[in-house]
């Protein structure tokens, strides 16, 4: 069982041309354009895959595992209520490029809000979502943001009971998290100084829809380098399932899907997705270089039914990741500066986000995966691989855990040294 977080700090806040903006809400649904949570999650992929390599190349030898879903559903919400520089460069590294405004972004996020709550409530699996503001009570919302984010919004005293307000988001998170991320904010995080704490939660839970045996595991050899190995507890399990053997991205591509129908024949809507390099020096960064989401959605649709012996190592591990630098190489810099727009959230104070932090845990197991995740803002000062009858995962690899149906990156991560796993 394990969990992913990540937080952003903030410190003040502004107000102005949001308001007229996002208060015009499509009432009528038959004037929602159908593609415009595929186009939102479109740029979430994108989103995703520059996100990884900035971490990739922050940490070239260590194991990655984030939340992208959380981490741009945290970041949506500073965009709701920046404005100028700040807004633009949430535009750019969000790719929300294809929205014609703040309103349009806004009926896909609650499109995919009411879409992931109606789908998830009746799959075998737990995937839960969800999205906080919470404010000092001094602050004086704009009209707009308290008519759009209802379900979002909460006040708390924190010039006076901030230590109060720092358990509230706390346990807040626990409990949507199943207690995987028990304490997000440290003692001191959140002061007398603090506004405004944005926060995002999610957590998944899943099984394999054909399991792994636990009598087949054993330690066997995983290469972290051609010439450096380790004995890692190695699940095996032969079965049918999509794989493709991608010419473009020199890499083999699996599809392991996770129980999300008691109806056995209808396909998963849920899978973690494996991406596989041949074992050769570089073959990871080459692989990663090339992945674009028309790459990924290629791949993913080239996969056909094989039946293949797969070995998996079986593995949990945690990271903590300091997001201003990884978001900075995003391009997205003035929402921590204090040239920050967020004049969207009020017109009578001026913030911006001070600090922004990563925390994120996983386990894969011959039962399924658990992930969870938070974020948080809150203010204060090759050549063509060989096709395989065997799928080895026993050197570095990519994982994703994907929603088919949304096209969304729900968790992803790289698997490269098991010294670094509990």
């Amino acid at each position: 069982m394990r969990t992913f977080s990540c937080i952003l700090l903030l410190t003040a806040l502004a107000a102005q041309g949001w308001a007229e903006n996002l208060c015009l809400i499509d009432a009528n649904a038959a004037d929602i354009p159908k593609t415009i949570r595929s186009d939102l999650y479109r740029g979430q992929q994108e989103f995703t895959l520059n996100m990884l390599e900035a971490i990739q190349k922050a940490t070239p030898n260590e194991n990655i595992f984030f939340s992208p879903y959380s981490t741009f559903h945290a970041l949506l919400l500073a965009y709701f209520g920046a404005d100028g520089k700040t807004e633009e460069e949430l535009v750019q590294g969000l790719r929300l490029q294809w929205a014609k405004n703040k309103k349009h972004v806004n009926n896909g996020y609650r499109l995919e809000k009411q879409m992931r709550y109606s789908r998830t409530k009746k799959m075998p699996l737990e995937f839960s979502a969800a999205d906080r503001i919470y404010f000092d009570k001094s602050i004086n919302l704009a009209a707009c943001m308290q008519e759009n984010f209802q379900d979002e919004l909460e006040s708390l005293d924190f010039r006076n009971k901030a230590e109060e307000g720092r358990m509230e988001i706390n346990n807040w998170i626990a409990n949507l998290t199943r207690n995987e991320i028990p304490e997000m904010l440290n003692p001191g995080d959140v002061t007398s100084d603090s506004q405004m704490v944005l926060a995002n939660a999610a957590y998944f839970k899943g099984q394999w829809s054909d399991q792994f045996d636990a009598k087949d595991t054993k330690q066997e050899i995983f290469y972290t380098t051609p010439s450096q190995y380790q004995f890692v507890p190695m699940m095996h399990k032969r079965g049918v399932f999509n794989m493709a053997v991608d010419e473009n991205l020199g890499a083999y591509v699996l599809q392991m899907p996770y129980l999300t129908s008691h109806d056995e024949e209808k396909e998963s809507e849920i899978s973690m997705v494996i991406v596989l390099p041949p074992f050769v020096e570089g073959a990871l960064e080459k692989v990663l270089s090339k992945l674009k989401p028309d790459s990924l959605e290629n791949a993913l649709k080239m996969a056909s039914p094989k039946e293949i012996d797969i070995s998996l190592p079986k593995f949990e591990f945690e990271q903590n990741l300091e997001l201003v630098p990884i978001l900075r190489k995003l391009g997205i810099n003035s929402l921590f500066d204090h040239t920050a727009n967020l004049s969207g959230f009020s017109t009578e104070s001026s913030l911006m986000f001070g600090d922004a932090k990563h925390v994120a845990k996983i386990k894969v197991d011959e039962e399924g995966s658990t992930a969870a995740a938070a974020t948080v803002v809150f203010s204060f000062r090759s050549a063509r691989p060989a096709e395989p009858t065997k799928f080895e995962c026993n050197h570095p690899f990519m994982f994703l855990i994907y929603d088919n149906t949304a096209k969304a990156v729900l968790f992803t991560g790289i698997y490269r040294d098991p010294k670094t796993q509990k």
